[in-house]
Order: C-alpha cells, then sequence, then structure tokens
C-alpha cells in the first residue's frame, strides 16, 4: 500500500510521537528507578540533544554557526517546530526569546506533573537551552531570567536572552 500523506500530517505524526516518548520513557524510569534517577538521566539526554537538535538545524537552514544571528534563526526554528509561542526582540549584543506558551509544560499541565516544573526548567531547560548557545553561538552565554512553569515566580512567560560575550566578559 503506497499512499500518499502530506508533509504536515507527517509532522503532526512525528511530533506526538516526540512529546510522547520523552514523557514514557521519564516515567518507565521514575517507576523503575525513583524520581532523582529519572531526573539525572533526562539531564544526561538533554544535555546531548540540542547538539544533534542544532546541528540539524543548521544543515536544513545552511546557518554558518558563531554568531547571535545563527542563534536567532536556529533557536527560532527549534521553538516553532516545537509548537512554542514565543516573541524574539533582539538588540545589540542580546537576542531575547519570550515564551508565552510552552509546549512542554502544557503536557506537564495535563498529565498533572506541574510539581516537576521547577526542576525541569532549573536542571533540563537551561541544560538544553545553553546546548543550543554552545553549538550556534560559541562565544555567547545563555541566561534564563524568568519561568513561566514555576509559580513563585509569578511570571506569564519565559525569558530567554543569548548575549554575545566580549574578550573582557572572559571565556565561554
Amino acid at each position: 500500500m503506497n499512499e500518499t500523506f502530506t508533509d504536515a500530517q507527517i509532522a503532526a505524526f512525528l511530533k506526538r510521537s516526540y512529546f510522547a516518548v520523552d514523557g514514557l520513557w521519564f516515567v518507565k524510569a521514575e517507576g523503575r528507578h525513583g524520581l532523582a534517577e529519572a531526573m539525572d538521566l533526562d539531564e544526561a539526554v538533554w544535555e546531548i540533544m540540542p547538539k544533534v537538535q542544532a546541528r540539524e538545524a543548521a544543515k536544513l537552514l545552511d546557518i554558518e554557526g558563531g554568531s547571535l544571528q545563527a542563534i536567532q534563526l536556529g533557536f527560532s526554528f527549534k521553538l516553532t517546530a516545537e509548537g512554542y509561542d514565543f516573541d524574539m526582540e533582539t538588540s545589540g549584543d542580546e537576542v531575547r526569546f519570550i515564551v508565552k506558551m510552552c509546549p512542554w509544560y502544557e503536557v506537564l499541565k495535563s498529565s498533572d506533573r506541574t510539581h516537576l516544573s521547577e526542576s525541569i526548567a532549573d536542571r533540563i531547560c537551561v541544560k538544553e537551552f545553553s546546548g543550543w548557545t554552545k553549538e550556534l553561538a560559541p562565544d555567547a552565554e545563555f541566561q534564563l531570567c524568568s519561568r513561566l512553569c514555576v509559580e513563585s515566580d509569578n511570571s506569564e512567560c519565559c525569558r530567554l536572552v543569548f548575549r554575545q560575550l566580549n574578550d573582557e566578559q572572559g571565556e565561554v
């Protein structure tokens, strides 16, 4: 059987599978090894995943790494592909992403797992977004300035700041 499927159908299927497998393996690891070990494993995975993603984005979009412009294009591609609602601002030596809706947080809410949000933001998001920085703009730094998913932050968005370092600010 040889059906014709649209790119949108295939993308929707793969996106749903991507989110599902991330959650399923975590729940299974947590059940077998406990929450602490599952979080350690998740952090190890998300230390490597941004390398894979950023390199593929660079290849697909013909991005030359090493600049904030690479972050603008590559990271926008990532957020768009995963279904984030975000705005991007640039000024001087900074690129800022203002995330108004995070699909990962939506998954946590729908599965009644928001108690993990702060740990995920601090361990996984920081690791992942720093990984994108290292791949696409090694002379830049990443800072998570506010977290949508952490109730005590009282924030309506995540603020992700990518800042170009100069020689006086130190080496990356």
